[in-house]
């Protein structure tokens, strides 16, 4: 490899009111002025190449003062850091979404901060029952702006299909605009669904949509469904169950399912723990493909989840071309999100490795795991225990005497006969199926009364039942302990002064100095080490 050439002077730069600055602190603070634009000079009696705000660019020098210019760089903003279409298509200021955290712990709340700031929530209905979803979609409706942007989320249960087939029916009979579906290992019908009601074609021909669905996907194969045209024989059998029309599936062959989608990578709750730095461009490439195959006039938008804790975490997300990012685990600590005051403090004191992958409830017979908080909760090491359990034996009757009482003293902290009790009244009013299956599959039944402990763990830490605070289930990823490090310090360490927007807006100014320090780099700035931070501030839109 050949050495680089000597800087090369683009022009001249005549001083202002300001004078250029050659010292390491001078040029962090120079660099931080992301709003005006700055400019690369050369001092030719030391080579030393700096930073100059203001003045004048000239094509050629005409006075002592002028410095050779050797770059320029345009003012830049936090809005600016993504495709400019998701602005565009969404109808937000910023490429920034809040993700679904279950349970509602992405609470109305934090979705109409969200709105309100020009950036984009979803609504955590996993978990929920359909009458508490119908009525957070009726306040959302009521309550945001008709001009900004929100959604809810669509997650894969296939534990509970008939659960997601009528939140789905609920989301389109309610016009739901944007749908986020997570935790989907192949599509069904019901996201399916979402993606084709209302399509339709404008004066000018083009196809328009009705209803965005954003696709979660952390593997390729599960990436490429959501890229592709729903299966043809899909579409054929909602036309003939009258859940969308010939004309509609006539469009939606010619689209793909989802024109959003976000790689997710080590994230709290569902995730396969993947690299963002590795998974992306793989995801790119594929999207790139899928789109010349399918001769798309549109590009799919790809943005990125999983890790985003951090300035430099957001800023990596945007420069491996992410159109937007998603963060999640960071806001269960916010103010705005559907956690008790003492989890909220048990992730605000977590740190990178206190996370454990544990049993999912949704899907523990499919052995699926979810990220967790290890650090002050044993939630993690009793699920896996259970599900062990439920590996090793085929029923309840089967557990040996000193299996039962681990399980009942150890593991669920309640008798297997009340738990069983508890969970048979509130199947049968949820889907009364669940509870025939089980008097027919005693391995169900089991499952049942152990998905009771998982499902009950995350109330208990939604309610802060202090009783029940060693078995808190806290969705983490290492994120929570990247954020932590990062405001230690700040006024943002405090639980109470974290609010969603204040969150996002420190992460976006961040990703953008760091952004623009990063170009000053590859000008041939000597960029000194403290310009690679950013200390949270209060900020205002």
């Amino acid at each position: 490899m050949s050495a680089p050439p000597p800087p090369r002077a683009a022009g001249a730069w005549h001083p202002g009111s300001l004078s250029p600055v050659f010292e390491p602190v001078a040029i962090a603070s120079a660099l931080a002025q992301v709003r005006e634009p700055v400019h690369v000079v050369l001092d030719p009696r030391t080579s030393q190449v700096g930073l100059a705000l203001g003045g004048e660019i000239r094509a050629h020098a005409a006075d002592p003062s002028d410095l050779p210019l050797l770059a320029s760089l345009p003012p830049s903003y936090p809005e600016w850091l993504g495709d400019r279409s998701f602005g565009e298509v969404h109808g937000v200021r910023f490429p920034y979404v809040a993700g679904e955290m279950a349970n509602g712990i992405a609470t109305v709340e934090l979705v109409e901060a969200m709105a309100s700031a020009g950036m984009l929530g979803f609504f955590g209905a996993a978990g929920l029952g359909h009458d508490r979803v119908a009525g957070a979609v009726d306040r959302m409706s009521r309550e945001i702006k008709a001009d900004r942007a929100w959604g809810v989320n669509l997650i894969h249960s296939p534990a509970e299909p008939e659960l997601e087939e009528r939140v789905a029916d609920l989301l389109v009979a309610k016009n739901v605009l944007r749908v986020s579906a997570s935790a989907f290992m192949a599509l069904t019908p019901s996201v399916v669904r979402c993606s084709a009601a209302g399509l339709s074609v404008d004066p000018s021909g083009n196809i328009r949509r009705k209803h965005q669905v954003f696709a979660k996907i952390s593997r390729a194969e599960v990436a490429a469904q959501f890229m592709s045209p729903p299966p043809a024989e899909m579409l054929r059998a909602l036309v003939a169950e009258g859940r969308i029309t010939h004309g509609e599936a006539e469009l939606a062959a010619r689209l793909p399912v989802a024109e959003d989608v976000t790689v997710e990578a080590d994230s709290g709750g569902h995730t396969d723990n993947q690299s963002l730095v590795a998974l992306f461009p793989a995801i790119l490439a594929l999207r790139d493909e899928i789109t010349a195959r399918h001769r798309y006039a549109r590009a799919i938008r790809v943005g990125a989840a999983g890790g985003l804790g951090t300035p430099g975490a957001v800023a990596a997300a945007f420069s491996l071309g992410a159109a937007y990012v998603v963060t999640g685990t960071v806001n269960q600590s916010a103010v705005e999100a559907g956690v008790s005051p003492e989890a909220k403090k048990m992730l605000a004191e977590a740190q990178i490795a206190d996370v454990a992958m544990a049993a999912a409830a949704d899907m523990f017979e499919l052995g699926v795991k979810l990220q967790v908080l290890k650090r002050g909760t044993m939630f993690a090491a009793r699920a896996n225990g259970l599900y062990e359990i439920y590996r090793a034996y085929d029923n309840l009757e089967a557990l040996p005497p000193d299996v039962r009482t681990r399980v009942e003293s150890k593991l669920i902290g309640a008798s297997i006969d009340a738990v069983w009790r508890e969970t048979e009244a509130f199947w049968r009013l949820r889907e009364p199926g669940q509870i025939e299956r089980a008097l027919a599959e005693p391995r169900h039944k089991m499952a049942l009364v152990f998905r009771w402990y998982l499902g009950k763990s995350s109330r208990w830490a939604i309610e802060g039942d202090p009783t029940r605070r060693a078995d808190y289930q806290l969705w983490c990823g290492p994120a929570m302990g990247a954020f932590n490090a990062w405001v230690r310090g700040s006024f943002l360490e405090a639980p109470a002064e974290r609010t969603a927007v204040q969150i996002a807006l420190n992460l976006l100014e961040g990703a953008v100095v760091l952004a623009r320090a990063q170009e000053l780099r590859a000008c041939g700035v000597a960029v000194p080490a403290t310009a690679l931070t950013f200390r949270p501030r209060r900020l205002r839109l």
